[in-house]
């Protein structure tokens, strides 16, 4: 194993932990204002709804510390982009980041802002490729045309390709529990912030 396969899969393995770096620098720095609030909250809202679609297609799989999947999921959301769950999480992100930030200098919303979001950019550029190879070593030919017909990160206008895959919305509340907790979590500290000020 090299050294570059060992960093892939810490990354991989501890996305959860690194992406809570930037949850917390905003709960801890953060000053929000009512405009603020306004303009990101619904933003942060779009992207837990964009992450919960994704995850009835997915299922339970995308929590795991290993990649895995049993099935190429080409339906729903992955029709338009191959990673819609990390879609829905920068703009869940970039919400929050907004929401936080009204009541911050320039300077430090901008450090905020910038910061949340290029650490989640490079949590993604790694985790992402590292994904993408199981995927194309796993499911070879059908993996190879589905990332041809349908982009990486910036979504269609229309789905493309053949679909595959069905939605449970069963799933979404087993496998989004955490992810719910998280977002709950960050509208406590948003709303503790914002009644403080």
């Amino acid at each position: 194993m090299t050294e570059s396969t060992r960093l892939d899969e810490f990354v991989f393995a501890r996305r959860g932990e690194l992406l809570a770096v930037p949850a917390l620098a905003l709960a801890a720095w953060g000053s929000p204002s009512a405009f603020s609030i306004a303009v990101g909250l619904p933003l942060a809202f779009v992207g837990e709804a964009v992450r919960a679609w994704a995850v009835g297609y997915s299922g339970v799989t995308t929590r795991g510390d290993t990649v895995t999947a049993p099935a190429l999921v080409t339906a729903g959301p992955y029709a338009y982009v191959r990673n819609p769950l990390y879609v829905g999480n920068f703009i869940t992100a970039a919400g929050f980041a907004l929401a936080f930030t009204g009541h911050n200098s320039a300077a430090k919303r901008f450090l905020l802002v910038a910061g949340s979001l290029g650490i989640m950019l490079g949590v993604y550029a790694v985790v992402v490729p590292h994904e993408e190879r199981y995927l194309r070593a796993t499911f070879g030919e059908a993996f190879e045309a589905y990332a041809d017909a349908v982009p990486r990160v910036l979504p269609l206008t229309e789905p493309a390709g053949s679909q595959r895959g069905s939605y449970d919305p069963a799933v979404i509340g087993r496998a989004e529990s955490r992810t719910f907790v998280t977002f709950g979590a960050m509208l406590a500290v948003l709303a503790w912030k914002a009644f403080r000020a």
